[in-house]
């Protein structure tokens, strides 16, 4: 298109007049009416004598005294151009609709901040301090809402919903006037203009989405309850921020901007999100740098699968040169998840091996350090996908050869073809057990330190078998073994208590040699019968306190005691109870039958005190 020719005085006279009679300073008419509100001709005539008067600006044949007419004229235009930009933006700025920034909606919906039905109802959600109560808070809303009817367009690219934030002919109207605010050499303050009213809505959205305005110090300061609540909100947010909000913001700045200059898009759209941006991001590595500790493990994992989730919209909404930074921040806070991560799990493992308690659980039942660490590790399987990528080392362990007692031995040859992941459970359990082995130790009594590993190595055993992915890192070999040794410790408890009981049920020492008599020595086998009666009572007494906490091993262990016990007694009985019915007093000496045993043995491993003693047998 061939440019116009410089206006002639008449024509440049007409447009100083339509550029004066909207002058604000000067016309009360002009400061009460804005020009983009009014009829389209008006419109269309000011940005022609805007344009008129550019283009008379550019001609070399103007006098001094023209040229300094021209560019009051040209100021006065773009002040008030600012006021009519200004003033588009925030009569078409408003809150986006919670159904739109909701990032889990269907994308065969379609979404328009410019729609304001309101589907207000009322949802239970988790607050900041993880109660439960029904609100209908637009933050809360927003992030609870399902399906929305509000429909008008977007475009969709993968995970990103971009909205129309602005309906389509005010933003050809911001176009017209950014065009010559530029081409007037007002970039700045057309870019400010717009950064501060666009900022403002991204600002009324973070609200929605209940993003609060936190320093990366007031995030540390927080009790890591409070966190663990803000976690949960920021993950969902941080979805609609990128994909929706941001994206829709990027899209607007390419609608109004594109085409005109050099970047100026860009350099819209970061003058409106960085602020926010770094808002978001700086929740996140709050947290990526906060004290460690093994609670804070699968939040930290669920904050970085969710920023990793995040990454390619991130790289795609934060493209250009000049928005950079944003995308080395996000890649660095997930990197600092990562290392947070690893680190825990390393801190985890040494915490388990230092375990400290000394006092003795009542009763050689489970320890409370024992269902922390299984039910630990059985959440760690269920983010194996995520740290299968990120532990990539084994554990750092002892060996056989290091001499170390206060370390576990753990040879790696025996677990050939395991993942790194998969090594560092079971070194876990390993160290486990071991600190278990020490604190069984504090018993005075061996018969409840063996049953004590005995309930704690079973409770490992059927925590693996009940989670299908731990007991598939953990795998079978392994676990047979740890089967064997629990079996090893109901064994080695059956040995250290009831060796003494069956020893009083055996022949020798009875029989008296080259006497007349039936060759049983009656006052040897009294005192056989009360030793056996003074035994089975204490330990009776003792272990009905002793709790095995698992039904089926409970039983399992009473039948293995049942069928060594019952049939001595009943074969011991059998052969001597005749020599002392036929004294004085057998009721002090026979003072249990068979059945009265059994009834006994049905008293064990119940956690608490028998209420009578043992029933005394009929005659």
């Amino acid at each position: 298109m061939e440019p116009s020719p410089p206006s002639s005085p008449p024509e440049l006279d007409a447009a100083e007049r339509i550029i004066l009679r909207w002058d604000s300073t000067a016309s009360e008419e002009a400061r009460e009416r804005m020009i983009f509100e009014g009829q389209r001709d008006e419109v269309d005539r000011y940005l022609q004598a805007v344009d008129e008067i550019q283009r008379s600006m550019s001609a070399a044949s103007l006098a001094e005294d023209d040229q300094a007419k021209l560019n009051s004229a040209i100021q006065i235009a773009m002040a008030r151009l600012e006021d009519e930009f200004r003033n588009i933006l925030l009569h078409h700025t408003s809150p986006i609709e919670p159904d739109s920034l909701d990032p889990s909606t269907s994308s065969s919906h379609r979404f328009s901040s410019a729609s304001h039905n309101d589907h207000s109802a009322e949802f239970e959600v988790d607050d900041d301090e993880g109660s439960s109560t029904p609100r209908s808070s637009a933050a809360d809303d927003l992030l609870r809402r399902g399906d929305s009817s509000n429909t008008s367009s977007y475009r969709s690219t993968c995970s990103i919903r971009e909205l129309d934030l602005i309906p389509s002919d005010a933003v050809v109207d911001l176009r017209n006037i950014a065009e010559r605010m530029i081409a007037a050499g007002y970039l700045r303050e057309c870019i400010q203009v717009y950064g501060s009213v666009r900022k403002s809505a991204v600002d009324s959205s973070f609200r929605r989405l209940g993003i609060e305005k936190l320093s990366i110090g007031d995030v540390q300061r927080l009790q890591w309850e409070q966190l663990e609540a803000k976690i949960r909100r920021w993950i969902r947010a941080a979805k609609a921020c990128i994909r929706i909000v941001f994206a829709s913001e990027k899209k607007l700045c390419e609608q109004i901007f594109q085409g005109i200059g050099t970047a100026i898009d860009d350099a819209c759209f970061m003058e409106t999100v960085k602020g926010p941006a770094i808002q978001l991001f700086n929740f996140a590595e709050a947290i990526s740098i906060s004290r460690r500790s093994p609670e804070k493990l699968f939040k930290i994992l669920d904050l970085h699968d969710a920023l990793f989730d995040l990454i390619p919209d991130i790289d795609s909404v934060f493209e250009s040169k000049s928005s950079e930074s944003i995308r080395i921040q996000a890649a660095e806070i997930l990197s600092r998840l990562a290392e947070a991560a690893r680190g825990i799990l390393s801190e985890f493992e040494n915490a388990v091996l230092r375990e400290p308690s000394r006092v003795p659980v009542p009763g050689g039942t489970i320890h409370p350090l024992t269902r922390y660490v299984m039910n630990y590790i059985a959440l760690i399987s269920d983010y194996k996908q995520t740290l299968n990528e990120l532990i990539v080392s084994k554990p750092s362990t002892g060996s056989r050869y290091s001499g170390d007692p206060t370390t576990p031995d753990m040879e790696f040859a025996e677990l050939e073809g395991k993942t790194p992941l998969a090594l560092h459970l079971i070194w876990i359990i390993v160290i486990l057990q071991f600190n278990l082995d020490g604190k069984s130790k504090h018993y005075k009594d061996a018969s409840i330190a063996h049953l004590f590993m005995m309930n704690n190595v079973h409770y490992i055993v059927q925590k693996v078998k009940g989670s299908p992915e731990l007991r598939e890192m953990i795998g079978d070999d392994y676990l047979r073994k740890m089967t064997g040794k629990f079996r090893q410790a109901a064994m080695s408890y059956q040995r250290a208590t009831w060796v003494n009981v069956l020893y009083c049920l055996r022949d020798e020492g009875l029989h008296v040699s080259g006497s007349f008599s039936s060759g049983v020595s009656k006052s040897a086998l009294r005192e056989r019968f009360k030793s056996f009666n003074a035994i089975f009572e204490e330990v009776h007494r003792t272990q009905a306190t002793w709790l095995v906490p698992d039904s089926q091993l409970r039983e399992e262990l009473r039948i293995s005691i049942s069928e060594k016990l019952i049939p001595a007694y009943r074969s011991f009985l059998g052969r001597f109870r005749s020599h002392i019915e036929s004294g004085k007093h057998p009721e002090n000496y026979i003072k249990y039958s068979v059945e009265d045993l059994e009834t006994a043995v049905l008293d064990f491993f119940e956690g608490y005190s028998v209420s009578q003693h043992l029933r005394r047998r009929s005659n």
